[in-house]
């Protein structure tokens, strides 16, 4: 689907959920995966200096899904403050003072992931439509995926992987929602 070494010289760090599958995706594209171990999730100082020992690194891809689980209010306000957190650091430590563009990827919880669930990818949306002005001046792209009830996590792979690339510099501010119509695969941007 993409050509090889696509993602030639660019470090992407991956945080907030599992990433097997990005991270073998993006790996076949040629970039270097910086996956943030799980406890540094809550803790800004230290992921700030984790995203600081990495220099090449040029995009965040956050996922949600784990931190907001099956929803309820806890969760909801966890999972936002947890990519809020993330982009923070990222951005800090290696997007904002970088010579090449960077990008934010935030991926929600699907629509029936619980109670809540449309509160939280309404709230990433925002802070990717937020950030996107934000950091504009510091050519910080920012996007939020809303997966579908049966996306898979290969699409969603795909559209990260796209998202991340060069390609994917063009879009800032805007949700990608996955969905099924007719058993085939769409995207809509908002």
């Amino acid at each position: 689907m993409f050509r090889a070494g696509l993602l030639t010289g660019t470090t992407i760090a991956l945080t907030g959920g599992a990433h097997e599958l990005l991270d073998d995706r993006l790996g076949r594209l040629d970039a270097q995966v910086a996956v943030a171990p799980a406890e540094l999730a809550r803790d800004e100082d230290q992921l700030l200096a984790w995203a600081q020992g990495k220099p090449e690194l040029r995009a965040l891809v956050h996922d949600s899904r784990p931190s907001f689980a099956q929803g309820g209010t806890d969760r909801l306000q966890s999972s936002i403050e947890e990519a809020w957190i993330a982009a923070r650091a990222v951005a800090t430590g290696a997007l904002l003072a970088a010579d090449e563009p960077g990008k934010l990827v935030f991926v929600a919880p699907a629509p029936d992931a619980g109670e809540h669930a449309q509160a939280a990818r309404a709230a990433l949306e925002n802070l990717s439509r937020t950030l996107s002005v934000e950091w504009a001046r510091f050519r910080v792209t920012a996007v939020t995926i809303w997966p579908g009830t049966a996306t898979t996590d290969e699409e969603l792979a795909d559209l990260a992987s796209f998202l991340v690339s060069e390609a994917g510099g063009y879009f800032t501010g805007c949700r990608f929602e996955l969905g099924s119509v007719s058993s085939r695969g769409f995207i809509s941007a908002s």
